[in-house]
């Protein structure tokens, strides 16, 4: 045959129905034992292989997971999106769960027809494909962005909390001139961290001038922008705050092209505890997130949920950790 068999080529060779050919694909012992024999020879005759999503369907369970992530530049270059799908990846693998990976730019709608449940990784624009998939009755959870304004699970990071944390270490190392590169601002996780980071500062009664404020998007490009412009200053920030390793560590390599000592001349700290962070010139400084544990989680509810052992949403806020490593010290008298 030219084209690949279907159920219904061999429901015509069996000289059966659709639905016992499907009863004798899942195993269900209500079919006849001669009937049964003629869909096994007809499914040998044909190599026929199932469609899995049929076989889970026919079941009335699907045992899949989707894994929505807004797209963006770099993104199989980023650590964040890599550790996240590693967590998803690895807890479909312990749960024996498929995963559907889909990019979107937050207009597309998501087909959940294929998927036990949906994990969306942050909600960037893309809060109607949210709203759609519960509506559809798909058990949905999403990570990295804490939402009390919709009826949906939750597993976020606690990013104030990183701010803040991330301020406080560098007002306990001495330092009063600190500068901060934001992440992108339409996330949750940008606007927070620098809340976090400017609320401390405020309790401590360190000033924080706009100059020393500058939007980054996470990315290195962002960051060297970011960094040229607080060397420029007369009075250039003894401390940078970055909001993810990828611009702490540009931060680095600009200050060191400009002859800088860090943390000699400039302390930096960041935000992810980037494995990569470890091996540079400078083993950096960071405020560790529990990405893949995040991940892990969103897997773990949903399985439990698809299984029908649970229906209660997930809320959980984890919390951030300093990482100490060498890029932060005490500032020069």
């Amino acid at each position: 045959m030219k084209n690949r068999p279907s159920i219904n080529d061999v429901a015509r060779r069996a000289k059966v129905s659709i639905t016992t050919v499907s009863r004798v694909i899942n195993n269900i012992t209500s079919v006849s034992t001669r009937n049964r024999a003629r869909v096994e020879e007809a499914i040998a005759y044909y190599k026929y292989r199932p469609n899995i999503s049929a076989q889970r369907l026919a079941r009335g369970s699907n045992n899949s997971v989707g894994l929505v992530m807004p797209g963006y530049p770099g993104i199989f270059h980023s650590f964040y999106a890599v550790e996240l799908i590693r967590g998803v990846g690895h807890a479909c693998e312990v749960h024996h769960m498929d995963l559907v990976f889909h990019i979107t730019n937050g207009f597309n709608p998501i087909n959940t027809n294929n998927v036990g449940g949906v994990i969306f990784a942050d909600v960037i624009e893309n809060r109607k494909q949210v709203e759609s998939a519960l509506a559809s009755g798909t058990p949905c959870v999403v990570i990295n962005h804490k939402i009390d304004d919709m009826d949906v699970g939750y597993i976020a990071v606690d990013n104030i909390l990183g701010g803040r944390i991330a301020a406080d270490y560098l007002v306990s190392l001495g330092h009063k001139k600190m500068a901060t590169i934001t992440g992108n601002l339409a996330t949750q996780a940008g606007t927070q961290r620098l809340k976090g980071f400017e609320e401390l500062l405020e309790e401590k009664n360190v000033p924080l001038p706009k100059e020393y404020v500058h939007q980054g998007d996470y990315s290195r490009r962002s960051a060297r922008a970011a960094a040229e412009q607080f060397f420029k200053l007369p009075n250039p920030p003894t401390a940078i705050f970055a909001a993810s390793d990828e611009m702490a560590l540009e931060v680095i390599a600009v200050a060191m092209e400009k002859g800088l000592k860090v943390p000699g001349d400039v302390s930096v700290i960041g935000f992810d505890d980037n494995p990569a962070c470890l091996f540079g010139p400078v083993a950096l400084t960071t405020i560790k997130q529990p990405l893949f544990q995040m991940a892990e989680g969103a897997v773990k509810y949903l399985h439990t949920v698809i299984a029908g052992n649970g229906t209660a949403k997930k809320k959980t806020i984890l919390s951030p950790e300093l990482v100490v490593r060498e890029s932060c010290g005490a500032p020069k008298k």
